[in-house]
């Protein structure tokens, strides 16, 4: 009932190593070494990923600091045009201030001086309404 080693255990033994050398050099190294291009492979897409990913953060520090410049400069440069036009109004509210305030002079003097007339031809207007009543009353005047 034992195994008695034998002439066919050799024989079995000697097939086994062929097979195992042809199946080594026909499936497990072919397969073996593309697992380990597999491998290299995605270990290279992980690494390009992650410089990816790297950059893009870069990226967006970059853009959102050339953002931030941008929208301080143009802060300025409002509040810079801003101040302008308020002293160009300031200027040119004070030139037609003085400019109207001239004006409304000229006016008050001319207004004056035709009151001062009238004033002065009111004594005779009223000395020749009251003689043209008076005709009138009497029935003198045709």
């Amino acid at each position: 009932m034992f195994l008695k080693p034998d002439g066919t255990f050799f024989f079995q033994l000697i097939n086994f190593a062929i097979f195992f050398a042809i199946l080594n050099a026909v499936f497990l190294r072919p397969v073996g070494d593309a697992i380990r291009k597999r491998r290299a492979y995605i270990e290279s897409v992980q690494t390009d990923y992650t410089k990816a990913v790297e950059e893009a953060k870069t990226a967006r520090a970059e853009a959102e600091q050339k953002r931030g410049t941008a929208r301080r400069q143009a802060d300025e440069t409002v509040s810079a045009a801003r101040s302008a036009g308020e002293s160009e109004a300031t200027a040119i509210v004070s030139d037609h201030t003085v400019e109207a305030q001239s004006i409304g002079d000229l006016a008050r003097a001319t207004v004056a001086t035709e009151l001062a007339a009238a004033r002065l031809k009111s004594d005779e207007l009223a000395n020749t309404l009251a003689k043209t009543l008076v005709e009138r009353a009497v029935g003198g005047g045709s």
